[in-house]
């Protein structure tokens, strides 16, 4: 009987609002405008183009494409022992006009318009600066106090090695590869810094992979990479206002400025936090209002960074470094972020880099003997400083060229640098080629150098 009602009630409301509509459609035609007329087949049909060629419409096709090819690459990448940020990043470079823009130029036309290239642009930098937060809080200043005298000689004879031969390596590609007006301290000490990148990211995941944790030679280059990534975006933060600031003066004010942000930072925010995360975070549970909290500090940080001429990836960097430390807060933070982040985000920013690296450009041999030159220095700089330093700190022969290789790890981090290096119209599309494939090569090393050092055949599952 109940079911009978509900049925009847549903069929006469049904009934009621078809009279409602049909009386109001046409009670309206007497106070229409006169009709525009019928839309015609070719009008149809523009409106179909328009809608493909639609902002958003655009932007979420990049989104599906990016996404399905770097997890394809990624895949294939990890098959053969390689991590999986080395095939996110050549997706980029396939999608980029190196290989889809050469082999379909139509394909890239449609997908990856120019007008479209700035909102990619934008939204591949709140990737980067998500990124940037969680390796942050991936170094734990603790171990690093505790695993200090061999790792920090390393660290440093790591950075110091490749940034001197980096320069020397500036003053013979100045005159043919940096772009016109371009100081040449800037150029120098940009090649430099570009040269002494190791990216503990991938350092931390090739040496989880192989379980290579708990051995000394893994937590020597883990503390070592650590170190210097802390040294090196110091160092870029300063080589960047040096740049920026174009005079003595306004270095001096980018200075005092960079000093004052520190010390807020590690005085006061850094104790506040830890007050904030000891008395609202419970159970290991982080309520919503204290996530907003973070990444107020978090974007804040950024902004002023970017305000005093030092890049909001190095604020974004400090803001991971001061999170509290408290049961495993930091971890709980990288899981909300990381999903986000590292499959969303960065593969637009490995796309836009993509965009950016034209192999074409290299069209002479003369180009690519210079290439060749830059990864020889790289390699000899960074490889060959870490593998000295810790054969002088009483490594063996073996495990001080493991050290030298993982150290040798450039990846992601160094992408980061490069764009940065594009964006300030210090390195020329050319120069910005030649060090993106010094960075996929040195990366590509890591895995096979240690499997021949220790006769094994590990690859990254």
């Amino acid at each position: 009987m109940k079911r009978s009602r509900s049925i009847l009630f549903y069929c006469l409301t049904l009934v009621g609002l078809s009279l409602l509509i049909y009386f109001v459609l046409n009670s309206g035609k007497a106070i229409e405008h006169a009709p525009a007329g019928i839309i015609k087949t070719s009008a149809a049909k523009d409106s179909i183009v328009q809608a493909f060629s639609h902002p958003l419409a655009v932007f979420i096709l990049q989104l599906v494409i990016i996404i399905a090819v770097s997890r394809v690459c990624a895949y294939l990448f990890k098959k053969i022992g390689q991590p999986a940020v080395m095939g996110e990043i050549i997706a980029g470079i396939l999608l980029g006009p190196s290989l889809f823009g050469t082999l379909i130029p139509g394909f890239t036309n449609f997908v990856f318009p120019a007008s479209s290239l700035n909102n990619l642009q934008m939204l591949s930098q709140v990737g980067l600066i998500l990124f940037m937060f969680v390796i942050g809080m991936e170094l734990d200043i603790n171990v690093i106090k505790k695993k200090a005298g061999p790792a920090f000689i390393i660290s440093y004879a790591s950075i110091i090695f490749p940034f001197g031969l980096g320069m020397l390596l500036s003053y013979y590609l100045y005159s043919y590869y940096a772009p016109a007006g371009v100081p040449f301290y800037a150029f120098s000490l940009f090649v430099g810094i570009s040269m002494s990148i190791t990216a503990f990211p991938v350092l931390a995941r090739i040496i989880q992979e192989r379980k290579m944790t708990n051995t000394k030679t893994g937590i020597i280059a883990l503390t070592a990479a650590a170190a210097g990534d802390i040294t090196v975006w110091c160092v870029l933060a300063f080589v960047i206002a040096i740049a920026k600031a174009g005079n003595s003066t306004n270095a001096i004010y980018t200075t005092i400025f960079a000093l004052v942000y520190l010390g807020v930072m590690l005085g006061i925010l850094k104790p506040l936090l830890k007050k904030l995360v000891a008395s609202r975070v419970k159970n290991e549970l982080i309520e919503r209002s204290t996530l907003a909290i973070i990444f107020i500090v978090l974007l804040l940080s950024a902004y002023f960074c970017e305000l005093i001429g030092i890049h909001a990836l190095f604020g974004a960097f400090m803001a991971g470094i001061i999170m509290p430390q408290e049961w495993n807060f930091r971890q709980v933070l990288i899981d909300k972020i990381e999903d986000v982040a590292l499959v969303l985000l960065l593969p637009l920013f490995f796309v836009f880099t993509g965009l950016r690296t034209q192999v074409g450009l290299l069209n002479n041999s003369s180009l690519w003997v210079c290439c060749l030159l830059i990864i020889i220095v790289a390699v000899a700089g960074k490889l060959g400083g870490s593998a000295l330093a810790a054969k002088f700190t009483g490594e063996n022969t073996k495990d001080s060229f493991a050290i030298g290789a993982l150290m040798n790890t450039r990846g992601l981090v160094e992408l980061v640098v490069l764009n940065v290096g594009y964006d300030m119209g210090i390195l020329s599309p050319e120069m910005f080629t030649m060090l993106v494939i010094m960075a996929l090569i040195t990366t590509f090393m890591t895995n096979p150098l240690l499997n021949r050092i220790y006769n094994t055949k590990k690859g990254l599952s």
